[in-house]
């Protein structure tokens, strides 16, 4: 990855307790090397400085790398207002290791002189777009890096969902929702619904069921040129969307569910002390008995 870092944005999840002292230890970091730090308003907060804080949404656009303290659900919620900067992301977990955020606390600051020494590595991910169509018309649209979910309220009985891929029919599911995730989202959701591991920057999407009543309804893996649309039959039950497990609405019959690959991808700067093999076998816990 490029080398000339002149500014780092630092977006931190602002509930952890021991995140100011990492933020504080950052931005002298950074100021020593002579780099800008950029905070979002919820971590200049952190630092009581909230006259630094620039919205969320507008940290990627200013600049060059940005630094994510947090775990898994801080990454997500990043990626998402990313558009289409192609800013690296440096994922930082703070307690126990993450699918995404695979960066110790212990590997941050020889992970930054790597990056500016051009010796760290990023790993694109794609993300996918998923529109709400509304009695003909668009009614939202959302932006995501693991998966779009219909799912059933919680007293709510099995619903019925038609997908169709690339307009072709496959099937009515009836089951409590549907997981439509990347690769990436192979390791959340879809992996507790069954659904299968996906290296993660293979060009696929999948179609997972959550509880089918079909017990021969199976996850699909396709190609992530596809269209996949999920539309509601008819059903007094409450339905609803969730992007990232973070953002989403109720659902009403008859709407529809369009999701393709974004044209936006992330990259994520790679540990150079494990690789997605060595965090499987550490979350899942292979080879123990």
């Amino acid at each position: 990855m490029k080398t000339d870092v002149k500014r780092v944005g630092i977006i931190a999840k602002p509930k952890l307790g021991t995140v100011a002292a990492v933020v504080n230890q950052l931005t002298e970091w950074l100021a020593i090397s002579g780099i800008e730090e950029i905070l979002d308003l919820e971590t200049a907060a952190i630092i009581g400085e909230h006259e630094k804080g620039l919205v969320k949404s507008e940290v990627p656009s200013q600049c060059d790398l940005i630094v994510v303290l947090g775990g898994d659900g801080t990454l997500l919620s990043v990626a998402r207002v990313m558009g289409s900067n192609a800013v690296p992301i440096l994922p930082v977990n703070f307690g126990s290791l993450g699918f995404l955020t695979e960066i110790t606390l212990d590997e941050t600051f020889p992970t930054l002189e790597n990056i500016l020494e051009g010796k760290a590595t990023t790993q694109t991910r794609i993300m996918i777009d998923v529109a709400v169509v509304r009695e003909g018309e668009r009614f939202a649209s959302y932006r995501a890096l693991n998966d779009a979910v219909l799912t059933k309220g919680a007293l709510a009985r099995i619903i019925d969902i038609d997908l169709r891929i690339d307009k072709q029919f496959v099937a009515t599911y009836k089951a409590d929702g549907l997981i439509v995730g990347t690769p990436t989202g192979s390791t959340a959701y879809a992996l507790s619904a069954g659904g299968p591991i996906v290296f993660p920057t293979l060009g696929a999407m999948l179609v997972t069921p959550i509880a089918s009543h079909t017990l021969t309804f199976r996850s699909l893996v396709v190609p992530d040129t596809v269209t996949i649309e999920m539309s509601l039959k008819a059903t007094q039950e409450s339905v609803y969307l969730t992007v990232d497990g973070q953002v989403g609405l109720a659902l009403k019959v008859e709407d529809r569910i369009l999701v393709r690959k974004s044209g936006s991808t992330i990259q994520l700067v790679e540990s150079a002390n494990k690789n997605f093999f060595d965090i499987l076998r550490q979350k899942l816990k292979w080879g123990e008995r």
